[in-house]
């Protein structure tokens, strides 16, 4: 009778919430009982923690987000009441090529909130078609080669021999590519090698890229993609933060797989799609 009180305790204890109660001391047949009851415990607790971390990081999203909408929202406010009181026309085009540049980067942060608003919702329509994982990624990087240049950095390419062919959405792979590449463009050291490496197996097509980093990789590789983060701390660089997070919500929904990896300054970024 009192192993029976005592279980009947802990499941009391455990329904007002007490996920650290230990439950001990021998129940005899309620043993097996006793031993499923913590593992809801730690079912619960875990649940418990997963949510707590993830308002911790809803908290953060919105405290940067706030912080880096303002930023260029100041600035539009304060060169529109100059480029008012502005008479010299040569000052004047220099406000409004301000303007323009703060007004293109508050687009690009409303855009890429949209963006990872409609992914985490499940809210986005994919459009599949066969796409060439190779020449889509060429493509990608043709068209930032001024950056890549700028940079001083060199890509060092290995393709597969056969096409990498994968049932994709093409424009949200593409803003995978890009995400990636324009990741690269900010954070690799100047003036050293990327390696880019696509290769099929039979179940997948995967595309790995690693470069030097020009800033200590001090971040946390599990966040990084799961909320608003910057390989700079001092926030200084174009861009939302939210590239990342992005490419891994575009590559899960077409059933691929994202994955980041560091190792000392060396910067790993994996995606992976499942082939035709």
């Amino acid at each position: 009778q009192w192993k029976y009180r005592l279980l009947l305790a802990s499941m009391n204890l455990l329904a007002e919430g007490n996920l650290d109660a230990p439950i001990e001391g021998d129940l005899g047949v309620f043993n097996p009982m006793k031993t499923e009851i913590q593992k809801i415990q730690r079912g619960f607790k875990q649940a418990v923690e997963e949510e707590v971390k993830s308002e911790r990081m809803k908290t953060e999203l919105i405290t940067n987000v706030s912080h880096d909408l303002k930023t260029p929202l100041t600035a539009i406010i304060t060169y529109v009441d100059l480029l008012k009181k502005e008479e010299n026309p040569q000052k004047r085009m220099e406000y409004l090529a301000v303007l323009e540049r703060k007004s293109l980067r508050l687009k690009v942060l409303i855009e890429d909130l949209f963006e990872i608003s409609k992914a985490s919702s499940r809210n986005i329509t994919l459009n599949y078609v066969d796409v060439d994982v190779v020449n889509l990624f060429k493509q990608v990087r043709l068209e930032h080669a001024e950056k890549f240049e700028k940079a001083g950095l060199d890509f060092r390419c290995t393709y597969p021999e056969e096409r990498a062919i994968a049932r994709l959405d093409s424009q949200k792979t593409y803003r995978i590519f890009e995400n990636l590449l324009v990741n690269v463009a900010k954070y690799a050291l100047p003036n050293t090698r990327v390696y880019v490496k696509v290769e099929k197996t039979e179940e997948e097509v995967i595309l790995r890229i690693m470069n030097i980093s020009a800033t200590e990789l001090s971040f946390n590789v599990d966040e990084i993609t799961e909320r608003f983060v910057r390989g700079d701390a001092s926030r200084n660089t174009e861009g939302s933060g939210l590239g990342l997070a992005i490419a891994k919500s575009f590559t899960e929904l077409q059933k691929g797989r994202f994955k980041i990896e560091t190792e000392g300054d060396l910067f790993k970024a994996e995606a992976a799609f499942p082939c035709v």
